[in-house]
């Protein structure tokens, strides 16, 4: 691996809203062309890399319940809605040259493989990008839960949250220009704080093995190398 990187597997968390880029819903084809495009530059520098993509860009569990829709259903929906982003990101790094496999933690049959922990280790020791999607398989918990879980289970040494703002602030900095920045926290911090920058459980989950969270913008082409490389604007988030 590239010895500018601080990082040699990472799992990479994008939001379904990431994807969206301009548009109002759905996949905007530059957009996830040029997040793809910094995902295959990573790989070609050695980087092993797993991926966890929300659906907030096709549907969320938590607005359909908030809707009349019981939370577990919802929540199943919202499932199956990343299955879609996850597929469409497995072919699209594929035509980019970067082999790359979806795996769903919701077996559907002949759609992708099924998430299980050695297939998945196998296919990132053979140089491929492993794209978990449908969750943990569990209503009642995000994506952000999902991530910190496959990051642990695929030995990953960071997990890489890549957001539209450059790191955790103490308010949203699209409504308060007063928000602080931080460039690091504790986990501990994380949750006294109330930031929400993941919910508490993926917190928790990081922290009781020591896995470090990585919050930066993915609006940037080239960020992401940046940011493991230990350059630009990031918010590490570690013990």
């Amino acid at each position: 691996m590239n010895a500018k990187f601080r990082y040699n597997r990472v799992l990479l968390k994008l939001s379904g809203e990431a994807l969206m880029g301009p548009a109002d819903f759905g996949l905007h084809q530059d957009t996830i062309n040029r997040i793809a495009d910094d995902i295959v530059d990573l790989a070609n520098a050695g980087i092993s890399i797993g991926l966890v993509i929300g659906a907030g860009n096709i549907f969320r569990g938590v607005s359909g319940a908030a809707s009349g829709m019981a939370r577990a259903q919802a929540d199943q929906m919202g499932m199956l809605a990343t299955v879609m982003n996850a597929l469409a990101m497995e072919d699209l790094l594929t035509r980019k040259g970067l082999e790359a496999r979806a795996m769903s933690a919701v077996p559907i049959n002949g759609v992708c493989e099924t998430f299980a922990r050695k297939p998945a280790l196998a296919h990132l020791a053979a140089g491929r990008a492993v794209i978990c999607a449908g969750g943990t398989g569990n209503p009642f918990f995000t994506t952000d839960t999902a991530a910190a879980l496959r990051a642990v289970e695929l030995d990953c040494d960071a997990l890489v949250k890549a957001t539209q703002v450059d790191g955790v602030y103490s308010a949203d900095p699209k409504t308060n220009p007063d928000a602080t920045r931080y460039d690091s926290l504790s986990y501990s911090e994380v949750i006294t704080r109330d930031l929400r920058v993941m919910d508490a459980a993926a917190i928790a989950l990081a922290r009781e093995n020591n896995l470090p969270i990585i919050v930066c913008s993915i609006g940037e082409p080239g960020n992401l190398a940046k940011v493991l490389q230990g350059q630009g604007r990031f918010t590490a988030i570690v013990d």
